[in-house]
C-alpha cells in the first residue's frame, strides 16, 4: 500500500533531479572524531585562544593584568566608597557567620582579609564581594561537628575546618581547570530556591539560642529537634536578651525596608549591622548587661591572619567526612557565587567566565585555608551592597580587605562587649532575604514539577537534614533531566496557511492538513534511553492517523515524514530503532533536516542506504512537496489506467 506511489519512476526521477540533496559530511578518522568531541565537551569556549602569547596567557589567568593598565582615579573613587561600605558590612557579618560554623569569631574577619585579595587578582566579576556565607558556614558546622565536638576538642575542630576549606578550594579549582562547571548546573534554579529558603529557615531557628541566651543547644538542624531543645529549656530563657534582640532585629529590618523602597539609600541597610554592633557594645558596656543574662563575644585575638599551613589534618579517621564536607560546601558556595556574579554582570552588560570564577574561588580558598580562613564565596547580600554602592572594578574588594586588616590590627578589642544576640539579629535579618517566595509562586504558575522540586528541597532541609535536602534537590533535578531525555516530545505537524512553515497542529489548530502524509517532529536526541519509547510513540501516531483517515473516508496513509531538526545526536540504539521502524512500517519513511552528525551515523550504519538518499530532504517543506508530487502523479496514472480499462471493455 505504502509503495504504490513509487510506481511512477519517470515523475520521481524528474522531481529528485530538481530538489536539493542533503550532503553527507566528509568522513573523519576515529582519532579526529574523538578529539573534536572531547574538545566540544571540555573546551567549548576555546580558552587556549588567549594563551597563544605569554601576555595574553597571563591576562587570562590573572584578569587584573587586563584592566589594571586602564585604571584611573575616577574609578578608584567609586571603588573606594564601595569598599568602605562593604567593609562596614563584612566585619559584623564575618563575626556572625563564624559563629554559625562553631568557629572563633575572629576567623570571620580573617576570611574577609586574604580571600578578597586573591579574588581581586584572579576573579572576572567586577561586582562580587568576597566573604563568608551563611549557608556555607552552617553546612560546615553541621557536617564537621558530628565528627569532632567543637566544645570538647576546639583545636582539632578548627584544624578540620581548615582542611575542609583546603579540599573545597582544590575541588572548585579542579572543576574550573578541567572545564567541568556543568556539574554545578545539576542544581536547578528551582532546587536552589527551595534549598536556600530551607537553609535560611534552619539558620533563623538556630538563632533562638542567641535570642534566648541559652547555654546549651541541639546540634541538629531539623525544626522538630530545634523546637524540642528550645521548649525543653523554658526555665533558662532570658527575657532581657530576647527584648534586646527583638529591638535590634526591628531596626535592621526597618533599615532594609527603607533601602528597598529607596535604592539611593542603600547605605542605610549596609551600615545598619555595624551600627547595631556599635550600639549593642556600648549598651552592654554601660549597663554591664553581661551580668544580667546577655552573653557577649569576649576577647578577640588581635593581629592579622597567622599561617595555618601546618594545621591540615589528613588522618584517614577524618578524611572521608572532610571530603564529604568539602564537596557539599564547595558546590553550594560555587552555585551561589557564580549565580550572583552572572546576575550583576547582566545588569552592567558584561560577561563573566564561569570556569575562571571556579578557579578564582578555588585559589582563594586554598590560600585562605593556609592563612587561618574558612570557606568563602560571593555572598549575595554583600555583593548587592557593593553593586549599589557604585563599584567599578574588583578594587573594591582590595579596599574592603585593607579596611578589615586595620580592624584586625587596631580595633578588635572594641568588640569584646558585643552581645551575641546582636549577631543573631544580624544573621536573621540577612537570612530573610533568602526567602524568595515570589520565585516559588512563579514556579507554581509556570511549571508544577519545578515547584515540586522547590518544595521538596525546602521540606527536606527544614524537617529532616540539610544534606538530605540537598541530595533530594539534586536527585529531583537529575530525575527531571532523565524525564526530558527518556520521554521526549513527539508532535504532529502541518502547514500554516499562506506560508511554507510547518508547525505543531496542537499549537496551530488551523494548519492545513496533508492527506496521505503524517509529519512527526522528534524534539530530542535519540539515545538508548528513549529509542524504545520513540518506536512505540511513532507506531501509535501512525495507527491514530490511519484510524482518522478511515473514519473520514480519506486516502490511506502513504508517507511518514520524520522531522529531525531537534535531533542533535543519535546513538546505535537510535539507528537500530529507525531501521526497525522502516522495516515494520508499511509506509514510506521520509527524513527531513538531519544534521551532520546524524547524517554521518546514518551513512556509516547503512541506514541511509535502506531509507534511500533520495528520501532525505533539507526541509520539511521539500519533503512534503516530494510526497505530494508523487501522490498526485500516482493518482493521475491510476486514473489513466482506469480510463483505458473502460475503453477496452
Amino acid at each position: 500500500m505504502g509503495d504504490a506511489a513509487d510506481h511512477s519512476p519517470d515523475h520521481a526521477l524528474k522531481f529528485h533531479a530538481a530538489h536539493r540533496r542533503v550532503e553527507i559530511p566528509p568522513p573523519e578518522t576515529f582519532p579526529e572524531s574523538l578529539g573534536n568531541t572531547l574538545k566540544e565537551i571540555l573546551f567549548p569556549d576555546d580558552p587556549l585562544r588567549q594563551l597563544r602569547k605569554a601576555v595574553l596567557g597571563l591576562q587570562y589567568v590573572f584578569p587584573i593584568l587586563d584592566w589594571a593598565p586602564k585604571y584611573n582615579l575616577d574609578l578608584f573613587k567609586s571603588d573606594f566608597m564601595a569598599g568602605i561600605t562593604i567593609a562596614s558590612l563584612a566585619v559584623p557579618q564575618g563575626i556572625s557567620y563564624a559563629k554559625l560554623a562553631y568557629l572563633p569569631p575572629v576567623l570571620g574577619l580573617y576570611s574577609s582579609f586574604v580571600p578578597p585579595l586573591i579574588y581581586a587578582v584572579m576573579g572576572s566579576s567586577r561586582d562580587v564581594a568576597v566573604g563568608t556565607v551563611a549557608v556555607g558556614s552552617l553546612l560546615m558546622g553541621t557536617m564537621l561537628n558530628p565528627m569532632v565536638d567543637h566544645i570538647q576538642q576546639p583545636e582539632l575542630y578548627l584544624h578540620l575546618a581548615f582542611t575542609a576549606t583546603l579540599f573545597a578550594g582544590i575541588f572548585n579549582a579542579s572543576l574550573g581547570i578541567f572545564r567541568l562547571g556543568f556539574i554545578v548546573d545539576l542544581l536547578s534554579h528551582a532546587a536552589i530556591v527551595g534549598f536556600m529558603g530551607g537553609a535560611a529557615t534552619v539558620v533563623c531557628l538556630q538563632q533562638l539560642k542567641g535570642f534566648l541566651s541559652l547555654d546549651t543547644f541541639t546540634h541538629a538542624t531539623d525544626v522538630v529537634s530545634v523546637m524540642r531543645s528550645v521548649f525543653g529549656q523554658t526555665h533558662h530563657w532570658r527575657w532581657e536578651s530576647a527584648v534586646l534582640g527583638f529591638i535590634f532585629l526591628m531596626y535592621l529590618l526597618s533599615a532594609r525596608y527603607c533601602s528597598k523602597k529607596r535604592p539611593k539609600l542603600f547605605w542605610v541597610s549596609a551600615m545598619a549591622p555595624l551600627i547595631s554592633v556599635i550600639l549593642g557594645s556600648l549598651f552592654a558596656f554601660l549597663t554591664h548587661s553581661d551580668t544580667h543574662g546577655v552573653q557577649v563575644i569576649g576577647q578577640l585575638k588581635k593581629g592579622i591572619n597567622p599561617i595555618s599551613i601546618t594545621d591540615f589534618i589528613f588522618d584517614s579517621k577524618y578524611l572521608s567526612g572532610t571530603i564529604k564536607t568539602c564537596v557539599v560546601t564547595g558546590m553550594i558556595a560555587l552555585a551561589e557565587g557564580i549565580a550572583v556574579g552572572r546576575s550583576f554582570a547582566m545588569f552592567k552588560n558584561y560577561n563573566i567566565d564561569g570556569n575562571k570564577e571556579m578557579v578564582a574561588f578555588g585559589m582563594m580558598n586554598i590560600v585562605g585555608a593556609s592563612t587561618s580562613c574558612y570557606l568563602t564565596a560571593g555572598p549575595f547580600s554583600r555583593s548587592a551592597v557593593n553593586f549599589n554602592a557604585g563599584c567599578k572594578t574588583a578594587v573594591s574588594n582590595i579596599v574592603m580587605a585593607f579596611a578589615v586588616m586595620m580592624t584586625l590590627l587596631f580595633l578588635t578589642p572594641l568588640f569584646h562587649y558585643t552581645p551575641l544576640v546582636v549577631l543573631s539579629s544580624i544573621i536573621v535579618s540577612a537570612m530573610i532575604g533568602l526567602f524568595d517566595y515570589e520565585a516559588a509562586i512563579r514556579l507554581w504558575h509556570v511549571d508544577k514539577f519545578d515547584f515540586l522540586v522547590c518544595i521538596a528541597a525546602y521540606i527536606g532541609v527544614v524537617f529532616f537534614d540539610i544534606q538530605l535536602g540537598l541530595l533530594l534537590a539534586v536527585g529531583l533535578s537529575v530525575l527531571r533531566i532523565l524525564m526530558f531525555v527518556a520521554r521526549p516530545r513527539t508532535m504532529a505537524m502541518d502547514n500554516i496557511p499562506d506560508s511554507k512553515i510547518y508547525r505543531s497542529v496542537h499549537q496551530y489548530r488551523n494548519a492545513n492538513t496533508s492527506p496521505g502524509i503524517l509529519i512527526l517532529e522528534i524534539d530530542s536526541p535519540i539515545y538508548f534511553i528513549n529509542s524504545n519509547y520513540l518506536r512505540e510513540k511513532i507506531s501509535r501516531w501512525v495507527d491514530d492517523e490511519e484510524g482518522k483517515l478511515k473514519s473520514a473516508n480519506n486516502p490511506h496513509l502513504e508517507y511518514v515524514v520524520l522531522n529531525m531538526t531537534g535531533v542533535g545526536n543519535i546513538d546505535t540504539s537510535g539507528i537500530t530503532m529507525l531501521k526497525e521502524v522502516k522495516k515494520v512500517m508499511e509506509r514510506r519513511v521520509v527524513v527531513a533536516n538531519p544534521n551532520g552528525e546524524v547524517m554521518k551515523k546514518m551513512n556509516r550504519s547503512e541506514l541511509l542506504e535502506e531509507i534511500g538518499e533520495e528520501w532525505v530532504f533539507v526541509s520539511v517543506g521539500e519533503a512534503v512537496g516530494a510526497c505530494n508530487y508523487l501522490l498526485h502523479a500516482y493518482k493521475a496514472n491510476m486514473g489513466a489506467v482506469e480510463l483505458d480499462s473502460h475503453m477496452f471493455v
